[in-house]
């Protein structure tokens, strides 16, 4: 028990005595050399489940190929596989694949897009995160708020609207919560906002003068994909501060005069948080990733619909990566707020 006690300090901060940093530095150094092990693992699993379905590159290739009148013979089809290195046993090109990626920072080569792998994930990377950072931000932005003051006013009609709208959005599918807002926006502005860049942005880029416009067609993304997520913290947020504020520290600081505003914002609420917190572990990989199926109907160009369409295509080595990727991220995610917490 002596490890985790905390040395106060007369101005209520605290110190770590020797044992606690070498205990908390055990537990980071413990925590880094499991995850190696666990991004082999699951890096093995992703390339085996993507051996699955029948088939691969070549013949979803030749399938699109013959569907618009094309002819392959045998040959043709076994000389494909030999390029793409497809005839080779699926263990024999995983550890391949995991090879060049320890050696050389190589995660192998695109069949679709007819490039390296990382360049086709770099050329959506950066707009991933931003359209990802913002849905985050306005996700903790709304749903704190809106929690607290739930939680403030058990039962009030404020409660119920709110409780209602979280109930609503959770239960609302994004892609259709995302029709409805593009043909209300194409009813009243003539515009369905779709996609983040219109005509003129793809034609001269973005600059100054349209990022206004940019901000404007990032609204709809951002409620859609947002929207759950807003809806599920608001409800954390809501229980976690009743179940605070209820606790007997909370009652016994009523009792000694304490103000409401402090024992809310500076007790209640940090000790309400940590369970929000611990959710941002998936954040940081969905990050990478954004939403698949709200950004293929409100054609985004981030991350989601370049992986939707490699495992549609069996494109191995670019799906497998964006997958680890999400995988890694996520680990780290774990670990960072294991830390922090």
């Amino acid at each position: 028990m002596s490890k985790i006690c905390n040395v106060f300090r007369d101005n209520g901060t605290f110190l770590l005595e020797k044992g606690e940093y070498e205990f908390m530095w055990k537990y980071v150094a413990k925590r880094i050399l499991m995850f190696i092990p666990t991004i082999i693992i699951i890096s093995f699993v992703i390339f085996f489940v993507m051996q699955l379905p029948k088939g691969d590159y070549v013949s979803s290739y030749v399938a699109r190929m013959q569907a618009e009148g094309e002819v392959f013979t045998e040959a043709d089809i076994q000389a494909l596989r030999h390029q793409y290195g497809l005839d080779k046993n699926w263990v024999l090109r995983y550890c391949d694949w995991v090879w060049k990626i320890v050696s050389k920072g190589d995660f192998g080569y695109s069949f679709a897009y007819g490039r390296p792998v990382w360049s086709v994930i770099m050329d959506r990377l950066g707009l991933t995160i931003a359209v990802s950072l913002t849905i985050m931000i306005f996700t903790y932005l709304v749903s704190i708020p809106i929690g607290i003051y739930s939680a403030l006013h058990q039962y009030s009609v404020g409660d119920y609207v709110f409780t209602a709208i979280g109930f609503l959005g959770m239960a609302t599918p994004n892609f259709l919560l995302a029709i409805l807002l593009m043909y209300l926006s194409f009813k009243w502005t003539g515009d369905p906002l779709l996609g983040l860049f219109s005509k003129e942005m793809l034609q001269n880029g973005l600059h100054w003068y349209n990022f206004g416009e940019f901000l404007q067609r990032m609204v709809i993304p951002t409620i859609v994909i947002g929207t759950s997520g807003t809806c599920g913290v608001i409800r954390t947020v809501r229980a976690q501060m009743l179940d605070e504020t209820a606790k007997q520290y909370a009652l016994t600081a009523r009792a000694k005069g304490v103000s409401e505003a402090t024992i809310t914002y500076k007790y209640c609420l940090r000790a309400a948080l940590n369970p929000v917190v611990s959710g941002l572990s998936g954040a940081l990989s969905s990050i990478f990733s954004g939403s698949t199926i709200s950004a293929i109907v409100m054609n985004l160009s981030i991350q989601g619909p370049v992986l939707y369409e490699a495992l549609k295509t069996q494109d191995t080595y670019l799906a497998g990566t964006i997958l680890m990727t999400q995988a890694a991220l996520g680990v780290i995610g774990t670990l960072l707020l294991d830390i922090f917490l």
